[in-house]
C-alpha cells in the first residue's frame, strides 16, 4: 500500500516572497496535506513565466526576502519549518525546455532540438480536453532528447541542478511535461538522486500525453503519473479504460483543478457543492490528490503563470477548510484509496446517477462512489448491495465526510442532493 500523498501546491506568486510561504504551513498541515508542491522558482527569462526557465540556479526576483536576507537561507527555512510540520516539499522541475534567452542557449547550442531551417524549436503541448488542440510557446527552446547529441553533459548538467535543491532539503521533484524525454535518460538521473536521498520522490507530468508516450517512462523510477479525471464527465469510457490501463505503470494523482485549468469556484458559479463533489471523487479514484492554494476558499481567478500577483488574493467564496480535513483523513483510513487497485462503473452510461466500484490490489476491500452528476435531487436505487459491496454485511460502513451516515440495507433506495457524492465501504468484501 502506497504512503498518503496529498498535495497542496502553494503557487508561489500569488503567495509573494519566501517568508510569506511559511504563514500557509499551519493551515496547511492542519488539513492534513503530506506535501506541498512548489511551481519553478527560478530566475525567469524575458517573459516572465515561471517555466521559461533563464538560470536553474538563481532564484526568481519575485520571491526574494524584502528584508535582504539570503534567498538560499530563506529558502532552507522554509524547507525545515515545513518539515517540522511532517510537510514535505516537492519542486516542479523543467528540462525538457530552458527559457529562449537561457545563457545554455549559446554556451550549449548543441543541446537544443532545430527546426528545418536550423533555427531552435519552440515546444509546444496537447490540450488534455482537446488533442486537436496544441499551443506553441515561443518564449521557450525546447531540448533535444531523441537523441540527445551530448547525454553526459546534458545528464552532469541536470544532476547538478537536483544535487543543488536536494541538499537544500527539497524531498520531490514533478518532472514537468515527462514523457517528453527518454525513460532511460530519466532512469539515471532518478538513480542519481536517489545515490543523493534515498527517499526522494520523483512525480511524471503526463497530462495529454498517449499510453505509448507513457508506457516508455514505466522503467524510469517515477512513484506518480498525474491522471486526466478532472476532464472526465462520469458517462465516457476514456477515463477508466486510461486508469486501468496506466495503473500497472504506477500510481497516479488526480486533482479538481491545476494551476492550468479554470477555477471550480468560476466554473461552477461558486457552487461549493460542485467543489465538494470534485475533491471526493479525487480522494475516491486515485493513490495521490493534488488541489492548488485558494481551491478550498472558491477562489474564481485563475493562477497565471506570468501575472499572478499576491494582490490577487481573494475574499473567499466558500470555505471547504473543515470538509478537506476530514476527506484526507477518510482517505487515510481507507487502503482502497491508498492504492491503485481495479476500479470499474456499474450505472448505465447516460444516467445522472453513477455507481462506481474500487478494489484493493488483492481484492480484500471495496469501495462504492454513488455520484450525483446533475443538479437536480436524484433518486439512488442499488438493489443487490451484496453483491456491490460483497460480504460481511456487518462491516459496511458510510464513510461519507460531513453527512448522516446512511443505514447500510441489502436494499438501498436514497436520494443524492444536487452534486452530492457518498462512499460506501467494506474492509473485508
Amino acid at each position: 500500500m502506497s504512503e498518503a500523498t496529498l498535495i497542496y501546491n502553494l503557487f508561489p506568486p500569488l503567495v509573494g516572497p519566501i517568508p510569506r510561504w511559511e504563514e500557509h504551513l499551519d493551515r496547511i498541515a492542519a488539513m492534513g496535506f503530506t506535501w506541498i508542491y512548489l511551481n519553478p522558482i527560478h530566475t525567469p527569462g524575458l517573459s516572465g513565466s515561471l517555466y521559461a526557465v533563464k538560470d536553474y540556479f538563481g532564484l526568481n526576483p519575485l520571491f526574494q526576502p524584502e528584508s535582504g536576507q539570503d534567498p538560499e537561507e530563506a529558502l532552507a527555512h522554509f524547507l525545515k519549518k515545513a518539515a517540522r510540520r511532517g510537510l514535505k516539499v516537492m519542486l516542479d522541475l523543467v528540462i525538457n525546455h530552458t527559457a529562449i534567452d537561457s545563457p545554455l542557449v549559446t554556451e550549449h547550442p548543441e543541446w537544443y532540438s532545430k527546426d528545418e531551417d536550423g533555427t531552435i524549436k519552440h515546444p509546444g503541448a496537447i490540450d488534455p480536453a482537446d488533442a486537436s488542440q496544441v499551443t506553441v510557446w515561443g518564449d521557450l527552446a525546447e531540448l533535444a532528447y531523441w537523441p540527445p547529441s551530448d547525454p553526459e553533459g546534458l545528464l552532469h548538467f541536470w544532476d547538478t541542478v537536483v544535487a543543488k535543491y536536494l541538499r537544500l532539503g527539497f524531498m520531490g521533484f514533478r518532472a514537468d511535461a515527462a514523457y517528453k524525454i527518454p525513460g532511460d535518460f530519466w532512469a539515471r538521473l532518478i538513480d542519481e538522486a536517489r545515490n543523493l536521498e534515498p527517499q526522494v520522490k520523483f512525480f511524471a507530468e503526463t497530462l495529454g500525453c498517449r499510453l505509448t508516450e507513457c508506457a516508455q517512462l514505466s522503467s524510469s523510477g517515477f512513484d506518480f503519473l498525474y491522471n486526466s479525471s478532472k476532464w472526465w464527465d462520469f458517462q465516457e469510457d476514456w477515463c477508466l479504460e486510461q486508469y486501468n490501463s496506466f495503473r500497472h505503470l504506477a500510481p497516479s494523482i488526480s486533482f479538481p483543478e491545476t494551476h492550468d485549468t479554470e477555477r471550480v469556484g468560476a466554473e461552477s458559479h461558486g457552487a461549493p457543492e460542485v467543489a465538494k463533489q470534485r475533491y471526493l471523487f479525487a480522494a475516491y479514484f486515485s493513490t495521490g490528490l493534488m488541489i492548488p492554494v485558494g481551491f478550498e476558499l472558491g477562489f474564481k481567478k485563475k493562477l497565471h503563470v506570468v501575472n499572478t500577483r499576491p494582490q490577487d488574493w481573494e475574499s473567499p467564496t466558500y470555505d471547504l477548510t473543515s470538509f478537506i480535513t476530514q476527506v484526507n483523513r477518510m482517505k487515510l483510513k481507507c487502503p482502497v484509496l491508498l492504492e491503485e487497485g481495479p476500479q470499474e462503473r456499474l450505472s448505465p452510461k447516460g444516467k445522472p446517477v453513477v455507481v462506481l466500484r474500487k478494489f484493493r490490489k488483492n481484492r480484500k476491500g471495496r469501495v462504492l462512489a454513488v455520484i450525483n452528476t446533475g443538479r437536480k435531487p436524484q433518486k439512488a436505487r442499488l438493489p443487490d448491495m451484496l453483491d456491490l459491496l460483497g460480504k460481511p454485511r456487518g462491516r459496511w460502513r458510510d464513510l461519507t465526510p460531513q453527512a448522516s451516515p446512511l443505514k447500510l440495507q441489502p436494499v438501498m433506495e436514497f436520494t443524492l442532493t444536487p452534486a452530492e457524492m457518498r462512499i460506501f465501504y467494506n474492509p473485508e468484501g
